[in-house]
C-alpha cells in the first residue's frame, strides 16, 4: 500500500486513453440523484455502468442478519457497476448516493457495440475490470487475514489514498467518517473501532481534527496490516 500524492488521479482516467474515455462519454446518459437516493439495489437487473461526474456514492452489501457492510466509497471520476458475461444477471450490491450526485449511465447494449468497434478500448476495459476485481480481492484479504486491527489499518491507508491531503509528514483525511461507518467497512462493532483508534492515538499513530482523521505514523499502520505495497489504483476506497 502506497500513500499517494494528493494530486494523483485515481479515477478511470488512469485506465483509459483520452480518446477512449471520450468514446465512453459519448454513450453516457447524464442523470442526477440526491443524497440518500439509491442508483440500484441488490437484486436489480445488472445491465449498466455508472460514472460519477460529481458527487459521492457508497456500495453496500446486506448480510443474512440484515447488517449493512460498506464495500466502496466512490467519488468524482470513478466508474462502477456490474456487467457480467451472462444475460439477465442481478446486482450483488446496492449503490447509495452520499452527496448530491451527477452521473453518467452506460447501458450494456451500447457498451457492447462500442467494444466491438474499438479493440483498443476493449483491451483497456478488460484491464479496468481486472483491477476492480483485484481491489475487491485485497479488501477481503484485509478482512480475513490480519484480524480487525489489520483491517482497520488497511482501511485508514485506503482512505488516505482516496481522500488524503499531505500536511508535512502527516496525512489529513479530508473526509468525515464516523466510527460506526468504519465498523461497517471492516465487519466490526463501533465499540471495537473506538478501542482500536484509542490505542492508535496512544501510540501517536493517528490523531483527530474536527471529526477528521490525521495519520501521523503510516509505518505503524503498514506493520499491523502487513502492507504489500499494492499500487494506489488498487489500495483505495
Amino acid at each position: 500500500m502506497v500513500l499517494k500524492d494528493a494530486r494523483t488521479p485515481t479515477g478511470i482516467m488512469n485506465f483509459f486513453s483520452e480518446e477512449n474515455f471520450d468514446r465512453l462519454q459519448s454513450i453516457m446518459y447524464r442523470r442526477h440523484a440526491a443524497k440518500g437516493d439509491f442508483l440500484f439495489r441488490e437484486g436489480d437487473l445488472a445491465d449498466r455502468l455508472y460514472y460519477v461526474i460529481h458527487g459521492g456514492v457508497r456500495i453496500t452489501k446486506l448480510s443474512e442478519n440484515g447488517k449493512s457492510f460498506i464495500l466502496y466509497l466512490h467519488q468524482t471520476g470513478d466508474l462502477f457497476g456490474q456487467i457480467d458475461p451472462f444475460q439477465n444477471s442481478l446486482q450483488s450490491f446496492s449503490a447509495e448516493v452520499t452527496e448530491d450526485c451527477e452521473f453518467g449511465v452506460i447501458q450494456r447494449k451500447d457498451l457492447e457495440v462500442l467494444l466491438w468497434q474499438h479493440g483498443d478500448l476493449a483491451i483497456e476495459f478488460m484491464k479496468w475490470m481486472g483491477l476492480m476485481h483485484r481491489m475487491t480481492e485485497t479488501k477481503f484479504r484485509d478482512l480475513m487475514m490480519y484480524g480487525k486491527p489489520g483491517a482497520l489499518c488497511s482501511l485508514l491507508i485506503r482512505l488516505s489514498n482516496s481522500y488524503g491531503v499531505p500536511e508535512g509528514e502527516h496525512i489529513h483525511i479530508n473526509y468525515k467518517i464516523n466510527n460506526s461507518e468504519m465498523a461497517d467497512m471492516i465487519g466490526a462493532t463501533r465499540e471495537s473501532v473506538n478501542r482500536m483508534l484509542s490505542e492508535m492515538k496512544k501510540e501517536n499513530a493517528v490523531e483527530f481534527d474536527h471529526g477528521q482523521i490525521v495519520i501521523k505514523n503510516v509505518t505503524y499502520l503498514r506493520d499491523i496490516c502487513h502492507c504489500e505495497n499494492c499500487p494506489v489504483e488498487i489500495c483505495r476506497m
